[in-house]
């Protein structure tokens, strides 16, 4: 039996090398399950893959998209595994492969999804939603009236931040790149928005933060972008700061003199959402699907979705999302 896949042979520009191809069906082993895929979105982290720029490198020929919703329909053996079939499940894929009609993962990648949820809001339920709980709720643990920097603060993860600050009572210093944007982000409810559009406003921002946020400096900060926007935010860090890297939308790397955390104690951190996740039990990965599942449905960590693209126009689904100009995440409608 084939089944139809978005598929690259070579990194490089999306749109140019995705076809879409008839390749066999994938069998589970033990420990893993068979999912017949609904829903994928088109992720920078997917982009990234299909470029050759993300951490993990595809061994080509490869099939993109790292999230997605499905339905179990068999199970490679296993306890978890047979319960999970027929059940609909949100896929957490960290080998990619869920832009096809059926994907083989691990049973523990796959968690059992609320029927209130629709496919959309399940298939964008773990990379932007669990991100920017876990790091502000689980890692950071931001204190109410505390202050948080985040770069990259337009983007559907910054925005949820906006939110997730509004309730849980901590203040977010926004950075964008456009004006625009920040009117935007005002009206969400951020406490600060900081527009850095040019090299000398990225030279300003770490005295900006300081005076914004008082002049012992950030004690909480997420980057998204690197290079010297990054750098310039690990610089305001204050003392027993704690920045977090989940990012690198520059594609350069973070550049920083020793002393600047030496001095006051601070540190950086990488953050990878499959690597903590992989580390957590079955109890606690329940437990977060219902938080994030009530709050999604409450509003706060709602995707918006720009649209839905068949199989067959995968090119045209991640020219939309490469797109500054489309707002809300591109989804692609596998079954």
């Amino acid at each position: 039996m084939t089944i139809q896949a978005a598929q690259f042979a070579a990194p490089g520009v999306p749109a140019e090398v995705l076809q879409v191809r008839d390749l066999p069906q994938p069998q589970p082993g033990p420990g893993e399950v068979l999912v017949r895929m609904r829903v994928s979105p088109v992720n920078p982290s997917d982009m990234m893959f299909i470029r050759g720029q993300y951490t993990l490198q595809a061994s080509c020929p490869a099939v993109p998209g790292f999230e997605g919703v499905g339905v179990v329909v068999a199970s490679g053996g296993g306890l978890r595994g047979r319960l999970f079939i027929g059940r609909r499940v949100v896929v957490l894929n960290p080998r990619g492969g869920n832009w096809a009609e059926y994907a083989v993962v691990p049973a523990t990648n796959v968690i059992p999804i609320s029927s209130t949820l629709s496919d959309q809001q399940a298939a964008t339920f773990f990379v932007n939603p669990a991100t920017a709980w876990v790091m502000t709720r689980e890692v950071l643990k931001v204190p109410a009236g505390q202050w948080l920097v985040q770069t990259a603060a337009a983007s559907a993860l910054g925005r949820m931040v906006v939110r997730l600050g509004r309730i849980c009572g901590f203040r977010t210093f926004c950075v964008v790149r456009r004006a625009g944007q920040a009117d935007e982000l005002k009206a969400l409810g951020a406490d600060h928005v900081e527009v850095c559009a040019d090299e000398a406003s990225v030279r300003e921002l770490t005295n900006r933060i300081f005076n914004v946020t008082g002049q012992g400096g950030a004690r909480f900060a997420i980057d998204a972008v690197g290079g010297p926007l990054g750098s310039a935010v690990v610089s305001s860090l204050g003392r027993n700061g704690r920045m977090l890297a989940y990012g690198t939308l520059s594609g350069q790397p973070l550049s920083f003199h020793p002393r600047t955390l030496m001095t006051v104690g601070s540190s950086v951190e990488g953050f990878w959402l499959g690597n903590f996740m992989a580390e957590k039990s079955l109890f606690f990965r329940l437990s977060l699907v219902r938080r994030l599942t009530n709050l999604i449905r409450s509003g706060v960590l709602h995707t918006d979705i720009a649209g839905e693209w068949g199989l067959n126009d995968v090119r045209a689904a991640v020219l939309a999302a490469e797109d500054s100009s489309v707002r809300g995440k591109c989804l692609l409608r596998i079954s």
